[in-house]
């Protein structure tokens, strides 16, 4: 494997064909790492008829297989591991609620990369040495938290290490220990300025300037809802425990205008969601990532399922990934019709009336699929607006993408609040 020893900013000096070089010498590496310690690989490699050899430019890379999550799952616990079990430092896991769990480990070095591409990440979100920044992801198993935690501390910050629930308890942290930044996904940030709002405490006087928002897809609508009521910066963070977890790709506070993939470690293509083809820059299709550095469990194109598309770097040289607009396997297709829960979102937080609280229910009505939005009225809403908040969402919907739903206007706090990701699809149809 390549050295993949370095400053965590000294990746983004690299001009356009030092990049590539670079890229290239470690692609081939890790290909090569891959092959010779994990014999999924080595297998799936000689089924496709290529060898680490074989891949002589950063194109020859569309010639090797994709790897999945299936591909984890059944190699689980420790099969796609490429080192020996004595220099595996940590491990990480998916829930497993639909199945078996994906475990991830780490080295020493894959711990120590991590830590710079969080650093790195936390400086692009406008984070500096001597912040201190509130942890608020969920610790243990999940990656986000401790993740984050290792990221702050290399950056040179000072961690809250909060974790997530208590939220009671998370805005008298704020109040009293006064951190410049926030690291929580998006929607248990909207649960943390409910409460206060509810203790009476102007969110926008807080000390909070920078808000670092990952774990689920979120639209440009919920980034003005906390920017406006929070007075902060709300910039993006990627990242998935197959790859690394949170630092992948991180939005530059100067631009705001997507993740710009740290490609001296991960290298990013789109391909066709159907077909598999590699899509060329700028077409939208699904993210697949493949490893440059990583020792304990090297990814060779893994299909993440998430659905985006390459854009030219901006604030950095590195190429930039637009927000997610929303998942290959979380799409719904609703009589035809498909239908992803950002949409929703969207017209759910210009509806006068309701909280930016919502989910989607799927049921099935004889033959045909049906889909209720529920939605949460904001406290001071009186029933004639809850109705008219109805009505609203549910002409917005067929309005804006084609299909008919019904929509209830629900309690205050009546739907059920994570403080990880979201479960914004309840799919109650019979098996």
């Amino acid at each position: 494997m390549a050295d993949a020893t370095e400053l965590p900013d000294s990746g983004e000096r690299l001009g356009p064909e030092a990049l590539r070089t670079l890229q290239l010498e470690r692609l081939r590496a890790s290909l090569r790492h891959a092959y010779d310690n994990v014999p999924f690989y080595r297998e799936s490699f000689d089924r496709a008829g290529v060898r680490p050899e074989d891949c002589r430019s950063l194109g020859d890379l569309a010639h090797f297989p994709f790897t999945v999550k299936a591909d984890l799952r059944e190699n689980y616990p420790y099969g796609m591991f490429a080192v020996p079990q004595d220099r595996i430092r940590r491990l990480h896991a998916s829930s497993g609620t639909t199945g078996r769990p994906t475990v991830v480990g780490y080295t020493d070095g894959d711990l120590s990369v991590w830590s710079d591409m969080v650093a790195r990440s936390i400086r692009a979100a406008g984070g500096r040495p001597g912040d201190k920044v509130h942890v608020a992801y969920g610790y243990g198993l999940f990656t986000g938290g401790l993740g984050a935690h290792y990221g702050a501390e290399r950056l040179g910050c000072t961690v809250i290490p909060a974790s997530g629930g208590m939220t009671a308890r998370q805005v008298r942290l704020i109040e009293d220990l006064r951190p410049e930044v926030i690291m929580v996904t998006p929607s248990y940030m909207l649960t943390l300025l409910d409460e206060f709002e509810r203790q009476g405490v102007d969110p926008r006087g807080t000390s909070l300037r920078v808000g670092i928002f990952g774990a689920e897809p979120w639209t440009e609508r919920m980034r003005q809802e906390i920017e406006e009521r929070f007075a902060i910066d709300a910039v993006d963070i990627y990242g998935l425990s197959e790859v690394m977890g949170p630092g992948v790709a991180q939005e530059c506070v100067e631009t705001k205008d997507g993740l710009h993939v740290w490609e001296d470690h991960f290298y990013p293509e789109i391909v066709d969601p159907v077909t598999g083809e590699v899509l060329p820059d700028g077409a939208e299709g699904e993210l697949v990532f493949t490893s440059l550095t990583k020792e304990a469990m090297p990814v060779v194109r893994y299909r993440t399922r998430d659905l985006t598309r390459l854009l030219p770097g901006t604030a950095r040289v590195f190429r930039r990934m637009e927000k997610i607009t929303g998942r290959s396997d979380d799409m719904v297709i609703l009589r035809g019709v498909n239908l992803f829960p950002t949409q929703i979102e969207e017209i759910v937080l210009r509806t006068p009336g309701v909280a930016p609280h919502f989910q989607l229910r799927l049921t099935r009505e004889g033959r045909l699929d049906a889909l209720t939005v529920r939605a949460e009225a904001r406290p001071d809403a009186p029933p004639e607006v809850r109705d008219a908040a109805a009505r609203a969402i549910a002409a917005a919907v067929k309005d804006g993408i084609g299909v008919s739903v019904a929509v209830e206007i629900v309690e205050p706090e009546s739907l059920e609040r994570s403080v990880g990701k979201i479960r914004r699809i309840a799919d109650l149809r019979p098996r």
